[in-house]
């Protein structure tokens, strides 16, 4: 409800009464002679990919630029790692997304891919327990610790007396890569046993929800998916050093685990076409209102 009442309200302020949001074409080069004003249609809609908790940004997104209620069917999402391979094969032409795993760039590389990657919205890793654990804050060596296995109990970081039970998401999550790279930062993590290791991020949620009666689970995700969609409803939020996760820590850069949010599109990709068009606007006022509307982080803060 929350998210069809927004973006309502961006068609409103965005589109006026018009059929669709009128997008200014880049000036003219001598590649590129674009129109004043230009017009998405369905049919030249770019195809998008990206991340799990971009997609509803994408959706609204869509919705916006056609001037419709609802354009939910045109977005289908591969996640973070994929997505950014499927731009380097031609199977989508932008990305939504979050920073991928270090291997993916590298794959790039060898492709001889490149690719414009333009910051737009920034967001946070955050970490979830049982509401019944009475731990509701760590610090980040602590949870560094946790996730390389150093400490093993709850008791050790001022808890009960019950074994950490640690979950981690696959290698090629968007939210493992910036378990790696924002809050172990090099400090290896622990090799998990095959059952907490979680394909989905609401699949982490549920297992650290219902891990086995008790409250010794541990998982994180992106601070928009489990604030915003909700998927966090039944866990405790906890904070790190001190600084709980929200809109406000983290558009000040005070919570620790920062994750950004980007608009990518390949580098051959012609000024005027709808993808660059679609990746400029993302960066625009306009783009960065919808953002701050749909309840992510703008990346101006």
């Amino acid at each position: 409800m929350k998210r069809a009442c927004v973006v309502l309200l961006a068609l409103a302020v965005l589109a006026g009464c018009a059929p669709a949001a009128p997008v200014p074409t880049p000036e003219p080069t001598p590649e590129t002679t674009p129109e004043a004003e230009f017009y998405f249609t369905r049919e030249n809609f770019p195809v998008l990919d990206g991340s799990t908790s971009m997609v509803p940004l994408a959706e609204a997104a869509a919705a916006v630029l056609l001037g419709e209620d609802d354009a939910s069917d045109l977005i289908s999402f591969n996640r973070t790692s994929q997505s950014f391979r499927n731009l380097a094969n031609g199977n989508c032409d932008a990305l939504v997304v979050a920073e991928p795993a270090e291997n993916v760039f590298t794959e790039l590389s060898d492709m001889g891919f490149e690719y414009d990657m333009a910051k737009i919205l920034n967001d946070a890793l955050i970490f979830v327990v049982s509401e019944d654990n009475p731990v509701d804050s760590l610090t980040a060596g602590q949870v560094r610790g946790i996730y390389s296995g150093e400490i093993t109990n709850w008791s050790e970081v001022g808890g009960d007396d019950v074994e950490i039970v640690p979950f981690q998401r696959n290698a090629e999550a968007g939210s493992q890569a910036a378990m790696l790279r924002v809050v172990m930062d090099g400090t290896p993590m622990m090799e998990p046993p095959e059952d907490y290791v979680i394909d989905s991020m609401g699949g982490l949620m549920e297992s650290v929800r219902n891990f086995d009666g008790s409250a010794g689970a541990i998982g994180y995700s992106v601070y928009y998916y489990a604030n915003d969609m909700r998927m966090a409803e039944g866990l405790k939020i906890i904070s790190v050093d001190g600084v709980a996760p929200s809109d406000e820590s983290i558009a000040a850069g005070e919570y620790p685990f920062l994750v950004p949010g980007y608009a990518v599109v390949a580098h051959s990709e012609p000024a005027g076409s709808p993808a660059r068009i679609f990746w400029d606007w993302l960066q625009s006022e306009e783009g960065q209102y919808l953002i701050a509307e749909m309840g992510y982080v703008p990346a101006a803060g």
